[in-house]
């Protein structure tokens, strides 16, 4: 009867996800809970100053970082191979850098409340952390030439 038991048991497919936890500490890791970090705060400020639009783009911004960061801790980008993620991930910062500056320019030349000005300085912050996430990411992808290691050599 316990055969039975054990036979069965081992049948069933796993539901744990694997976690990557050295991408938290990695320095794109890092920088990812930075831009969430600034986006949060930047949120929190346009609240306070009651500004619908600056609220709905940072919230806009927070969960599509948000989005990857969890892509890439749960490596389910090894999974969903449809796409060519860091390239989907430099667009995302590219576009988010662009996106945020005009805001946050927009937000410090206009302010009439104080959450607006710290959420435009804050916004500036974010602008910085996703241009050197773009930065790194261009680096890193290579395109049509063999990937090498740090020592130079071809793998």
């Amino acid at each position: 009867m316990t055969d039975n038991c054990s036979r069965t048991r081992s049948n069933i497919p796993s539901l744990t996800m694997e976690v990557d936890s050295a991408f938290l500490r990695s320095l794109r890791g890092v920088l990812k809970l930075a831009e969430m970090g600034t986006m949060f705060v930047a949120f929190v400020c346009f609240a306070v100053a009651s500004r619908p639009k600056y609220i709905a783009a940072t919230c806009m911004e927070f969960v599509i970082t948000f989005s990857l960061l969890l892509l890439y801790t749960l490596k389910l980008n090894k999974k969903l191979t449809l796409f060519f993620w860091p390239l989907v991930d430099l667009f995302n910062s590219l576009f988010a850098a662009v996106f945020i500056l005009i805001l946050s320019l927009i937000a410090v030349s206009t302010y009439t409340v104080t959450g607006t000005l710290g959420g435009g300085i804050v916004g500036f912050i974010a602008t910085g952390l996703w241009c050197v996430d773009g930065y790194m990411l261009f680096k890193r992808i290579t395109f049509n030439q063999p990937r090498t290691e740090a020592t130079g050599t071809v793998k």
